[in-house]
């Protein structure tokens, strides 16, 4: 992600980090740091992280990780196939890392 963050022009570059920096701290919910505002696109999609690719379709344990639509429905259907870690292989990206460790 660091690197999709350096190939972004530079003044797209140092507005994201800056987001991603004062994100960090801030209470939730916070608006996606890589988010082009105008555009509703994401600046680097295809670095984007787990968290987005898989929104809407992740699980930990007995948690849903995505918007109250997405949790009401995961309550109310036990038939949905959810992912997480393990069913996506991401394993084989390396550790986690949280989000403000690509703002330097």
């Amino acid at each position: 992600m660091a690197a999709a963050i350096d190939a972004l022009p530079p003044e797209v570059g140092a507005v994201v980090r800056r987001r991603i920096r004062e994100s960090a701290g801030a209470s939730r919910p916070v608006v996606c740091p890589l988010l082009d505002l105008p555009s509703g696109e994401c600046l680097v999609y295809d670095a984007r992280p787990v968290a987005c690719r898989t929104y809407g379709f992740y699980v930990e344990r007995e948690s849903v990780l995505g918007c109250a639509r997405i949790a009401a429905i995961a309550a109310e259907a036990r038939d949905v196939v959810w992912g997480n870690h393990a069913a996506l292989g991401l394993e084989s990206l390396g550790s986690a890392a949280p989000l403000f460790e690509f703002s330097d």
